[in-house]
């Protein structure tokens, strides 16, 4: 069946989404189909999550091995796929303890937890309150989204959890201003991703990280976009130098298959104790396996170090185009490593530039109102990225204003 026919289906489907008339079939690499067989560029790259590309060799036969073996015991029992991904992510990150999940939302309620229980249990039970940031996103699940430093997240959701303040992000002096005896934890995103891929100032993370040890707060940074190779270092976190006490993770640690975890430094050990969190699925055989396969194919491939060269091209490119004054639609080049942007002008429509690139067969999204975001798989070309420049610098060309 085609497009067409596939497309009578929706009706079946609840309508909380907003996508183009297109079904998508099969992937490959950076290439994904749809149903009438039109071939696309996948810069979208599944909003991050894409980090080998879609369909890799190594990944899929690592799954489909792991299907024919042991697929799910619960957390009642160890798992030698749990054990083994547990210690590749604490030997290439620095913390020393993991707990899975299945996405980036509930490895942040986890983080949720982790700050006010470990507080608890080390007898300041008047500890309970979380730092945000307006712009930030950090999921959808109750907990995670009043994280979320945006309102239009929040519209007929209220009451919203208590206990959480937010303030600017980038404003260090407005940190400074909430950080009490009450702050359990800070949440940071090391780059505000879905907000806009906006990157803090030089001495910013390091700023709130003196904050929180002094005034005795826990400071978890939001890695389910940065992790993992995606800003041209193996975390985000890495760029300043600062340790947060735990972090976030999922997107692309599993590859396209659901997968995510927080990892945590051995201060933070005893901060869930048994049966205080868990999860039926979290780290079951099959998804860790997959985050396996994925860290085999960083290694072989060597996709952080892809991710810092192309991205520098990449984010030259784009400022080059940014300051290209005959195309007024763009105005800012934002990111770093394979996780870039370009604001769009306020008078013309991000969505509208999307859609043209579209046509062309370039997959690209959106982060915030204003910003088309390029997050394509790590293990990207030049001549892919080439072509994507090309294709966006027509559609910026071919924008035209608001009426």
């Amino acid at each position: 069946m085609g497009n067409r026919e596939l497309l009578e289906n929706t009706k079946n489907l609840l309508s909380n989404y907003r996508q183009p008339p297109l079904v998508m079939v099969r992937g490959e690499g950076s290439r994904i189909w749809d149903a009438d067989g039109r071939e696309y560029l996948d810069y979208s790259g599944g909003i991050a999550v894409l980090s080998v590309g879609h369909c890799h060799p190594t990944l899929a036969a690592a799954i489909a091995k792991q299907a024919a073996t042991l697929m799910h015991t619960s957390n009642l029992f160890y798992t030698d796929k749990a054990l083994l991904l547990a210690h590749e992510i604490t030997t290439r990150t620095g913390f020393s303890r993991v707990y899975f999940a299945n996405s980036g939302t509930e490895a942040n309620e986890a983080l949720i937890k982790l700050g006010r229980r470990w507080h608890y249990e080390h007898g300041d039970k008047g500890r309970f309150e979380l730092v945000s940031t307006h712009q930030s996103f950090h999921g959808r699940t109750m907990g995670a989204v009043t994280l979320t430093g945006q309102p239009k997240y929040h519209a007929g959701m209220g009451p919203m959890m208590g206990g959480v303040v937010h303030v600017a992000y980038d404003d260090l002096a407005a940190m400074d201003a909430v950080i009490t005896d009450k702050t359990a934890a800070v949440i940071l995103e090391p780059i505000q991703a879905e907000g806009g891929i906006l990157v803090p100032s030089d001495g910013y993370l390091e700023g709130v990280r003196k904050l929180c040890d002094a005034r005795g707060a826990l400071l978890f940074f939001d890695e389910v976009q940065t992790g993992y190779g995606r800003t041209g270092r193996f975390l985000g976190r890495e760029w300043s130098g600062v340790m947060p006490d735990a972090c976030s993770l999922a997107k692309g640690i599993g590859g396209g298959f659901p997968l995510g975890a927080i990892a945590l430094t051995e201060k933070l050990a005893d901060g869930l104790p048994v049966g205080s969190h868990g999860s039926t699925f979290g780290g079951n055989p099959l998804a860790c396996a997959a985050g396996l396969a994925v860290l085999e194919i960083f290694d072989a491939e060597k996709l952080v170090e892809n991710a810092r060269t192309l991205g520098d091209y990449l984010g030259a490119q784009l400022s080059e185009m940014a300051s290209d004054t005959t195309l007024p639609a763009a105005v800012e080049m934002r990111g770093r490593g394979l996780l870039r942007g370009v604001r769009v002008a306020p008078e013309y429509d991000a969505m509208q530039v999307l859609a043209a690139m579209r046509n062309e067969g370039v997959l690209a999204s959106t982060a915030g109102a204003d910003v088309v975001r390029l997050a394509p798989a790590l293990n990207t070309t030049k001549s892919d990225v080439d072509r994507v420049l090309a294709v966006l610098r027509a559609a910026l060309a071919g924008a035209t204003k608001k009426p």
